[in-house]
């Protein structure tokens, strides 16, 4: 019997965990040197070898003896179909999740290209991550690739959206970091959104295009804090603070620029972004629209309050420690989705039973929401009509 055990569940969030040369066959020839020169590849490939990072290590029987057994045990690298392709099915059927939006770990963040002045190597960095990705996730029609689009150039970022729906990507993620030189809802990015809209495919916002807090903020004079990934980022929960804080920003530019109006059918997500911070937003934005509404044309040509837009369009991912059942009240049954995060270590073991203990006093058709309709109704036409509702599967 699988994880889910039956139940009809989609899994709003799983990685791959790439190795260090994965984008190196789908990079533009002439760029690919480029690449590897700057310095947020550096970066990445500076971190040294990890447990399980090897083909080898994932071939040896022993290893592969305890895969059913050790599915949400075995994270990161060590996690079975973390980056080899032909595994990941496997994976899947041992989770029993019906389909897994897949984003990328090595890639995140674009290597920081966006944020620098090659624009040419940041698009090819993005069009080699959207091959790669749709490559990958050709093995198996559950596992729906994500496109990355940096935002910073209007014909670029309209090229690469182009490209990726060609590629068959199912969603598009962008960067919740706002472009250096215009705002994320500057209208000629409408041909970014338009596309996606045509296509019936959400726009995402995923943890890794935000903001990074200030280091002063450690500088308090005191011990360390142990991280804690055990690593060498100094993750901590004063860090944690600020991950949704351009997500915030961004969508409430989004809605109140009206892009969510001039684009009323597309759906975006806000994926491994926590999601405690949102009915608080709902009702901060409402207030900022009453405020500010006489003297700004831009809310009295709203819809709808933005509490009612981010119920329309918005679904996000609380984590497996936030209070579910708590945000689904505060927030509404529509907004909320399942995540699992795998094979990451922030999904912890047991990620399915955290959530049903917050949701325990939710109404079954809301907690049917959470663990599958939000999801379908998220993913358009990027969930294949015979994906939605397998009949294999049971209502969560």
């Amino acid at each position: 019997m699988s994880y889910a055990n039956g139940r009809l569940i989609h899994d709003a969030d799983s990685h791959l965990m790439e190795l260090d040369d994965c984008l190196d066959p789908y990079f533009e020839a002439a760029l690919l040197p480029r690449y590897h020169a700057c310095a947020g590849y550096k970066v990445q490939t500076s971190r040294g070898l990890r447990p399980g990072r090897s083909p080898e290590a994932h071939a040896d029987p022993a290893f592969r003896a305890g895969v059913a057994t050790n599915i949400l045990l075995r994270k990161n690298h060590e996690a079975h179909g973390s980056f080899l392709r032909a595994d990941r099915p496997e994976a899947l059927n041992l989770l029993g999740f019906a389909s897994q939006l897949v984003f990328t770990t090595f890639c995140l963040g674009n290597f920081g290209l966006d944020q620098g002045d090659d624009l040419a190597l940041c698009y090819a960095a993005a069009d080699a991550h959207n091959r790669m990705m749709a490559d990958f996730c050709t093995v198996d029609e559950r596992l729906l690739a994500t496109a990355y689009v940096p935002l910073e150039d209007f014909d670029r970022a309209a090229a690469t959206t182009a490209l990726a729906i060609r590629l068959g990507a199912k969603a598009l993620m962008v960067p919740s970091k706002c472009p250096q030189r215009h705002s994320p809802s500057h209208v000629a990015l409408d041909a970014v959104w338009a596309q996606a809209q045509e296509a019936g495919i959400p726009v995402l916002f995923h943890v890794g295009g935000e903001e990074k807090m200030s280091p002063v903020y450690k500088a308090n004079g005191l011990p360390p804090v142990p991280d804690f990934h055990g690593g060498d980022d100094n993750f901590t929960s004063v860090s944690y603070m600020p991950i949704p804080n351009a997500a915030m920003q961004t969508l409430a530019t989004l809605i109140f620029d009206g892009v969510f109006d001039r684009f009323p059918t597309l759906k975006w997500g806000a994926i491994e972004l926590g999601a405690a911070w949102v009915p608080g937003w709902m009702r901060a934005m409402d207030s900022a629209a009453h405020a500010f509404r006489r003297n700004e044309t831009r809310l009295q040509q709203l819809s709808a309050l933005p509490s009612e837009l981010v119920r329309r369009q918005l679904r996000v991912t609380p984590y497996p420690h936030e209070d579910a059942g708590w945000i689904v009240a505060n927030a509404g049954p529509e907004v909320a989705l399942f995540s699992s995060d795998y094979p990451h270590v922030e999904g912890g073991r047991a990620p399915l039973k955290r959530f049903d203990e917050s949701l325990a006093n939710t109404p079954e058709p809301a907690r049917q929401r959470f663990y599958a309709d939000n999801f379908i109704d998220l993913m358009g036409y990027g969930l294949a009509p015979h994906l939605r509702r397998p009949q294999h599967l049971q209502a969560a």
